[in-house]
């Protein structure tokens, strides 16, 4: 890009904040409008809810302001690269995208949206379509030359369901075909793609993978999702619980993500989960535990209460005193002998030399807006943190 060009798309970054959630909504109405298939792709209950609008337009905004150095961006790039990844987005669905997005700058902008602007966004844009085509078929690659992976669907057996508390269900998972399972990080997820007969579409959902890399199952462990204010209840987890057994076959991704464990660091791990959260820290745990690791673990798990936390007998049960467990519920009864009351206070269970270790937190937005915060308050370095929000009851 040119600096005039440059110049011009920062020249939106004004009207990005006041109007990209309605530049994005109508873009998403446009585009899924002219191409219903795409419907199956994106999370019709986030569209509902504005989430997707607000996620995109945000992007759009970051995008915008960082357009003269976008390497400002990578995490971030990363990031919504796995979540493509695992729902197989390909190149050519870029160009649908790109086609309604200049097309609803020009529609929602009116007259202030120039010709000159609308080329400069065109390259602007294939610019970052480039660079997510790139990133994108690198872990695509890597994914199947080094970890056993696959593109698209892959129909698994639901081999095995366990109720782990009043709210959370685990799945084991086997593959239709018998064949080999992927290896992945712990820590990261996979997309499970189910059909909505109501909709008639598919849908697909992000959970992380509950056990660590093993030879005979993928396990994900989900909440079900209750009604919330004016919207419904959680439709895949809702399905998922109610609708589906054991010999039932669901469409499954390769394990991605940006959140997992790096199993180099001599460092001790401190893994801090709420709620439904706790599932990626469970492959953390599971791993640092078969590896018979020496480093120390601090496990901190806060939950509402006994009925909703799930896997208890696990963590209550990793060897002492390598992990060090705490457990904080909101409502605490006297039977939770061995349970704080909630909320969970960082600095009574953080060990005292808790500046040289790494940081694992994951659990719903309200939990990561309570917590991160705190950690950076308490001064710990921001690459020792490392951090997934989830959202609905899987990976946001």
């Amino acid at each position: 890009m040119n600096e005039q060009q440059i110049a011009l798309v920062k020249d939106t970054v004004p009207v990005l904040r006041e109007s990209g959630v309605a530049l994005t909504s109508h873009f998403y109405q446009r585009m899924l409008t002219h191409n219903p298939e795409l419907k199956n792709i994106f999370n019709q209950v986030h569209q509902q809810k504005g989430r997707q609008q607000r996620a995109l337009a945000n992007a759009v905004l970051a995008y915008a302001e960082h357009i003269d150095d976008p390497s400002a961006l990578n995490a971030v790039v990363e990031r919504i690269a796995h979540k493509h990844t695992s729902l197989g987005i390909r190149p050519e669905q870029y160009a649908i995208v790109g086609k309604h997005l200049l097309a609803s700058i020009k529609e929602v902008l009116g007259e202030a949206a120039s010709q000159e602007l609308i080329d400069a966004w065109a390259i602007a844009y294939q610019q970052l379509a480039d660079l997510f085509i790139q990133v994108e078929s690198q872990l695509y690659q890597t994914a199947i030359n080094d970890h056993q992976g696959w593109t698209g669907w892959r129909p698994f057996k639901i081999a095995k369901k366990v109720q782990e508390s009043d709210e959370i269900t685990s799945f084991y998972l086997t593959p239709c075909d018998q064949g080999t399972l992927p290896h992945y990080h712990p820590g990261q997820y996979i997309s499970v793609r189910v059909f909505i007969p109501d909709t008639d579409l598919y849908q697909p959902r992000q959970y992380s993978l509950s056990i660590a890399s093993n030879n005979e199952y993928l396990r994900i462990s989900v909440k079900k999702q209750p009604a919330l204010d004016k919207y419904p209840e959680g439709v895949v987890s809702n399905l998922l619980h109610e609708e589906y057994t054991e010999g039932s076959i669901i469409d499954v991704s390769t394990p991605y993500g940006d959140f997992f464990w790096d199993s180099d660091s001599t460092h001790p791990t401190v893994l801090l989960s709420g709620g439904v959260g706790i599932t990626p820290m469970m492959a953390i745990a599971d791993a640092i535990n078969a590896a018979n690791d020496t480093q120390k673990v601090y496990f901190i798990h806060s939950a509402r209460s006994s009925n909703v936390h799930a896997f208890k007998t696990f963590t209550d049960n990793l060897p002492s005193p390598q992990f060090s467990v705490s457990y904080f519920y909101d409502n605490k009864t006297i039977a939770d002998s061995d349970v704080q009351q909630g909320p969970l206070t960082l600095e009574d269970v953080l060990p005292s030399d808790y500046h040289n270790a790494d940081f694992y937190v994951c659990g719903p937005e309200g939990f990561m807006q309570n917590y991160l915060p705190k950690l950076r308050q308490l001064g710990i370095d921001e690459s020792r943190i490392h951090a997934e929000a989830f959202g609905s009851g899987g990976v946001e």
